[in-house]
């Protein structure tokens, strides 16, 4: 593998990941509120009376993060409040939770936590595809939390003084999510709502796989922390956001980011559109150009359009059907010669158009299974695919990587 295919700059969600390994200590974030990075952060917040942990990490973090926040607070832990189900936020629940702590998450945790559960075997084989540099250790087993609480839209509790209220977005990672609001201190716990990487476009479609998220619920829970109006935005991944101003501005740029690619998909929908043609013209005008390292533009066309039509695109009888293009890839390679169809995949590449390549490197690859010159073909096309888009986008990036990984151990094991 060239070394130019692992290097350079690394995705802003990588550089996460890493930030939280190793013993460090709690970070005070002000107002009785301290820090423990993480895959997903975990907070502690202090009271008079016992103190309220907003998430509790990764599973293989757990007593690392319950190290770093005890000696900040020798105070019981009342209240665990999960933002979400997923792994990096209730990992740690075992090391947290003492005989009397009542654990609060939405009235969906159930359905989310059960799915995955159910899923995990396929869930696991695509997130180590895109995973394994960053997570180097398995994920450890963990006991699964007990919850006490649930809710549907609304919740609100005191303790110590302090006013806390937790208000349902499902339009977040998951169908559970929810933000913790603290109105004396104008402070919002926004979780994963918007992502890990804040101010970027969302994923209302992961790589990795989910369910796909509804685009209107996203806008509606992102407007619902625009209206808290907060002074301190406090995210699952990260240094806090402050400013109510600067808090208003990055979140509506979101909003309205998202809402015009949700209304330029319907307009070319209505139209009779392509959803591959659209895909490749949507962009972001200026005003509300907003970075990818999270989502990409391209994948919430399809999200939104699957939201809305589905996957027949009313394009080919076949879709309906269990036959796949890939099926009559033999037919094309006998019809038009294993060579023919490698040198025109080799015009393309010159030509720099690396994925009608990888097509055709793909059927002479269902036909000529570890064909050398096809693999090279592949190899090639994915790098360039590679350099064309660059490596903000750590999905796209990782996926990259794992396929370049994989075909040049092929194309060595061949040469022994």
């Amino acid at each position: 593998m060239k070394s130019s295919d692992v290097t350079g700059q690394q995705p802003r969600n990588a550089t996460i990941v890493a930030e939280g390994y190793g013993q460090q200590d709690a970070v005070d974030l002000g107002s009785g509120i301290f820090m423990s990075r993480d895959i997903s952060n975990v907070y502690r917040v202090i009271t008079d009376d016992g103190d309220v942990m907003v998430n509790t990490g990764f599973p293989n973090s757990g007593e690392e993060n319950f190290r770093r926040l005890k000696a900040v607070s020798a105070n019981p832990v009342k209240k665990i409040v999960f933002t979400q189900s997923h792994t990096d936020h209730i990992g740690g629940w075992r090391w947290f939770n003492e005989s009397n702590t009542e654990t609060i998450a939405h009235a969906n945790f159930e359905h989310v936590y059960g799915y995955f559960g159910a899923l995990r075997p396929a869930m696991m084989r695509r997130s180590r595809a895109l995973w394994n540099r960053d997570i180097k250790k398995a994920v450890e087993e963990f006991i699964k939390p007990e919850i006490t609480t649930t809710f549907h839209d609304t919740l609100t509790f005191t303790l110590g003084g302090r006013n806390f209220e937790l208000y349902s977005v499902p339009g977040g990672e998951t169908l559970d999510s929810l933000v913790v609001w603290m109105p004396q201190d104008r402070i919002v716990f926004t979780g994963n709502m918007t992502g890990p990487i804040f101010g970027h476009v969302p994923n209302l479609y992961t790589v990795r796989g989910d369910k796909i998220r509804y685009v209107q619920w996203y806008l509606n829970s992102v407007q619902r922390v625009i209206d808290l109006k907060p002074e301190v935005l406090i995210t699952g991944h990260g240094e806090p956001v402050r400013g109510e101003e600067n808090i208003r501005v990055q979140l509506a740029k979101m909003r309205d980011a998202v809402k015009y690619i949700m209304e330029k998909t319907f307009d070319g929908m209505n139209a009779g559109v392509p959803l591959w043609k659209l895909m490749g013209e949507i962009t972001l005008p200026t005003e509300l150009s907003i970075p990818q390292g999270h989502g990409k533009v391209p994948w919430l066309v399809r999200a939104i359009w699957e939201e809305h039509m589905g996957w027949f695109r009313f394009e080919s009888t076949t879709e309906l059907y269990n036959v796949p293009p890939d099926a009559l890839a033999a037919d094309y390679v006998e019809l038009a010669g294993r060579e023919a169809l490698l040198e025109r995949a080799q015009r393309y590449l010159r030509k720099g158009k690396p994925l009608h390549a990888l097509h055709l490197a793909e059927a002479v690859l269902a036909t000529y299974d570890e064909d050398g010159d096809a693999l090279k073909v592949e190899l090639d096309a994915t790098r360039m695919v590679l350099e064309q888009n660059g490596r903000e986008n750590f999905s796209e990036v990782r996926w990259l990587e794992s396929r370049i990984s994989i075909l040049s151990r092929a194309i060595e094991d061949r040469a022994k």
